[in-house]
Protein backbone atom coordinates (compact mmCIF):
# COMPACT_ATOMS: atom_id res chain seq x y z
CA UNK A 1 0.00 0.00 0.00
CA UNK A 2 2.80 1.99 0.96
CA UNK A 3 4.66 1.60 -2.13
CA UNK A 4 1.21 2.35 -4.03
CA UNK A 5 0.93 5.22 -2.30
CA UNK A 6 4.84 6.66 -2.39
CA UNK A 7 4.45 5.75 -6.80
CA UNK A 8 1.35 7.35 -6.99
CA UNK A 9 3.00 11.18 -5.29
CA UNK A 10 5.94 10.66 -7.05
CA UNK A 11 3.85 10.71 -10.81
CA UNK A 12 2.08 13.61 -9.60
CA UNK A 13 5.02 15.48 -8.13
CA UNK A 14 6.56 15.20 -11.76
CA UNK A 15 3.45 15.73 -13.43
CA UNK A 16 2.63 18.87 -11.78
CA UNK A 17 6.45 19.62 -12.25
CA UNK A 18 6.45 19.23 -15.79
CA UNK A 19 3.03 21.12 -16.49
CA UNK A 20 4.74 24.06 -14.28
CA UNK A 21 7.89 24.35 -16.41
CA UNK A 22 5.93 24.18 -19.66
CA UNK A 23 4.05 27.18 -18.06
CA UNK A 24 7.42 29.03 -17.24
CA UNK A 25 8.79 28.00 -20.56
CA UNK A 26 5.55 29.48 -22.25
CA UNK A 27 5.94 32.41 -20.08
CA UNK A 28 9.57 33.15 -21.14
CA UNK A 29 9.05 32.94 -24.48
CA UNK A 30 6.58 35.70 -24.57
CA UNK A 31 7.53 38.31 -22.18
CA UNK A 32 8.94 41.79 -23.33
CA UNK A 33 7.51 44.34 -25.50
CA UNK A 34 6.84 43.40 -29.16
CA UNK A 35 6.39 45.31 -32.19
CA UNK A 36 3.64 43.74 -34.71
CA UNK A 37 2.04 45.09 -37.68
CA UNK A 38 -1.54 46.01 -37.32
CA UNK A 39 -4.04 43.94 -39.74
CA UNK A 40 -6.41 46.74 -39.50
CA UNK A 41 -3.95 49.36 -40.69
CA UNK A 42 -0.64 47.75 -41.94
CA UNK A 43 1.23 50.24 -39.22
CA UNK A 44 3.48 49.43 -36.52
CA UNK A 45 1.67 48.64 -33.18
CA UNK A 46 3.59 47.83 -29.53
CA UNK A 47 1.93 44.97 -27.69
CA UNK A 48 2.58 42.91 -24.63
CA UNK A 49 1.14 39.35 -24.57
CA UNK A 50 -0.62 38.38 -21.57
CA UNK A 51 2.35 36.03 -20.41
CA UNK A 52 1.22 35.16 -16.77
CA UNK A 53 -2.23 34.56 -17.99
CA UNK A 54 -1.01 31.92 -21.53
CA UNK A 55 1.52 30.08 -18.63
CA UNK A 56 -1.30 29.31 -16.81
CA UNK A 57 -3.58 28.54 -19.93
CA UNK A 58 -0.91 26.44 -20.88
CA UNK A 59 -0.54 24.66 -17.81
CA UNK A 60 -4.46 23.87 -17.59
CA UNK A 61 -3.86 22.97 -21.56
CA UNK A 62 -6.01 25.59 -23.09
CA UNK A 63 -3.38 27.57 -24.94
CA UNK A 64 -4.63 30.99 -25.83
CA UNK A 65 -3.11 34.31 -26.45
CA UNK A 66 -4.48 37.26 -25.65
CA UNK A 67 -2.99 40.55 -25.67
CA UNK A 68 -2.63 42.74 -22.12
CA UNK A 69 -1.76 46.05 -23.70
CA UNK A 70 -1.43 47.42 -27.40
CA UNK A 71 -0.38 51.16 -28.78
CA UNK A 72 -3.89 51.53 -30.43
CA UNK A 73 -5.39 50.65 -26.89
CA UNK A 74 -8.11 52.41 -25.94
CA UNK A 75 -9.70 53.04 -29.09
CA UNK A 76 -9.17 49.60 -30.41
CA UNK A 77 -8.92 47.13 -27.58
CA UNK A 78 -12.44 45.44 -28.57
CA UNK A 79 -10.52 44.21 -31.90
CA UNK A 80 -9.74 40.59 -33.37
CA UNK A 81 -6.20 40.35 -31.83
CA UNK A 82 -5.76 39.01 -35.52
CA UNK A 83 -1.45 40.12 -34.82
CA UNK A 84 -1.20 37.56 -32.04
CA UNK A 85 -0.50 35.58 -35.40
CA UNK A 86 2.52 37.37 -36.16
CA UNK A 87 3.60 36.51 -32.68
CA UNK A 88 2.82 32.74 -32.53
CA UNK A 89 4.39 32.48 -36.26
CA UNK A 90 8.14 33.73 -34.21
CA UNK A 91 7.91 34.72 -30.90
CA UNK A 92 11.51 36.59 -30.90
CA UNK A 93 11.53 37.95 -34.38
CA UNK A 94 8.71 40.88 -33.66
CA UNK A 95 10.67 41.30 -29.76
CA UNK A 96 12.20 44.72 -29.09
CA UNK A 97 15.01 43.54 -27.99
CA UNK A 98 15.92 41.33 -30.84
CA UNK A 99 14.71 43.80 -33.55
CA UNK A 100 16.94 46.63 -31.76
CA UNK A 101 19.83 43.84 -31.29
CA UNK A 102 19.93 43.34 -35.26
CA UNK A 103 20.03 47.14 -35.75
CA UNK A 104 23.05 47.47 -33.57
CA UNK A 105 24.70 44.92 -34.98
CA UNK A 106 27.80 45.14 -37.72
CA UNK A 107 27.42 49.14 -36.84
CA UNK A 108 29.28 51.69 -34.99
CA UNK A 109 29.25 54.35 -33.11
CA UNK A 110 28.52 57.79 -35.19
CA UNK A 111 30.97 59.46 -32.88
CA UNK A 112 33.58 57.08 -32.19
CA UNK A 113 33.43 54.56 -34.89
CA UNK A 114 34.02 51.66 -32.57
CA UNK A 115 31.97 48.69 -34.20
CA UNK A 116 29.07 47.84 -31.79
CA UNK A 117 29.56 43.77 -30.86
CA UNK A 118 27.70 42.26 -28.12
CA UNK A 119 24.98 44.64 -26.38
CA UNK A 120 24.79 44.84 -22.87
CA UNK A 121 21.32 45.94 -22.62
CA UNK A 122 21.20 45.87 -18.37
CA UNK A 123 24.96 47.64 -18.33
CA UNK A 124 25.75 50.94 -20.60
CA UNK A 125 23.13 50.41 -23.44
CA UNK A 126 23.96 51.99 -26.60
CA UNK A 127 22.01 55.18 -27.53
CA UNK A 128 20.92 56.87 -30.45
CA UNK A 129 21.78 60.12 -32.37
CA UNK A 130 18.52 62.21 -34.32
CA UNK A 131 19.75 64.07 -37.02
CA UNK A 132 19.63 67.36 -35.06
CA UNK A 133 23.12 65.83 -33.33
CA UNK A 134 21.23 65.08 -30.00
CA UNK A 135 21.43 61.44 -28.58
CA UNK A 136 19.09 59.59 -26.13
CA UNK A 137 18.65 56.10 -24.93
CA UNK A 138 16.41 54.16 -27.53
CA UNK A 139 13.75 52.92 -24.77
CA UNK A 140 12.79 56.55 -24.40
CA UNK A 141 11.38 56.28 -28.06
CA UNK A 142 7.61 54.99 -27.93
CA UNK A 143 8.53 51.09 -28.97
CA UNK A 144 5.75 51.29 -31.91
CA UNK A 145 7.69 54.85 -33.50
CA UNK A 146 11.09 52.68 -33.77
CA UNK A 147 11.32 51.36 -36.54
CA UNK A 148 10.89 54.81 -37.86
CA UNK A 149 13.36 56.38 -35.83
CA UNK A 150 15.78 53.54 -36.56
CA UNK A 151 15.51 54.48 -40.85
CA UNK A 152 16.92 58.23 -39.63
CA UNK A 153 19.11 58.11 -36.49
CA UNK A 154 22.26 56.58 -35.94
CA UNK A 155 23.91 54.20 -33.80
CA UNK A 156 25.91 55.45 -30.43
CA UNK A 157 27.78 53.83 -28.02
CA UNK A 158 26.93 54.32 -23.93
CA UNK A 159 30.35 56.37 -23.54
CA UNK A 160 29.70 58.74 -26.30
CA UNK A 161 25.86 59.08 -25.37
CA UNK A 162 27.07 60.38 -21.87
CA UNK A 163 29.81 62.56 -23.20
CA UNK A 164 27.73 64.31 -25.85
CA UNK A 165 24.80 64.54 -23.47
CA UNK A 166 27.06 66.52 -20.51
CA UNK A 167 28.38 67.98 -23.68
CA UNK A 168 24.77 69.48 -24.66
CA UNK A 169 23.65 70.16 -20.70
CA UNK A 170 26.64 72.16 -19.79
CA UNK A 171 28.51 73.79 -22.74
CA UNK A 172 30.20 76.22 -20.27
CA UNK A 173 32.19 73.42 -19.07
CA UNK A 174 33.50 71.30 -21.99
CA UNK A 175 36.50 72.48 -23.89
CA UNK A 176 36.97 70.98 -27.00
CA UNK A 177 40.99 70.86 -28.01
CA UNK A 178 41.68 70.33 -31.74
CA UNK A 179 43.91 68.06 -32.90
CA UNK A 180 47.58 69.88 -33.52
CA UNK A 181 50.17 68.28 -35.64
CA UNK A 182 52.78 70.71 -34.16
CA UNK A 183 52.05 69.36 -30.09
CA UNK A 184 54.12 67.26 -28.73
CA UNK A 185 52.08 64.62 -27.77
CA UNK A 186 53.82 61.47 -25.37
CA UNK A 187 54.27 59.18 -27.91
CA UNK A 188 56.61 61.78 -29.86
Amino acid sequence: MDFILITFLTFAAVFVFMEFARGLQTYLKLRGKRIVSCPENHCDAAVSVADGNAAYETIIGREQLRLNACSRWPEKQECAQECLQQIEDDPKACLVWTIMNHWYQAKECAYCHKPFTEVHWHDHPPALRDPKGKTFQWNEVPAENLQEILKTHTPVCWNCHIAETFRHQHPEMVVDRHVDSHRMTLYH
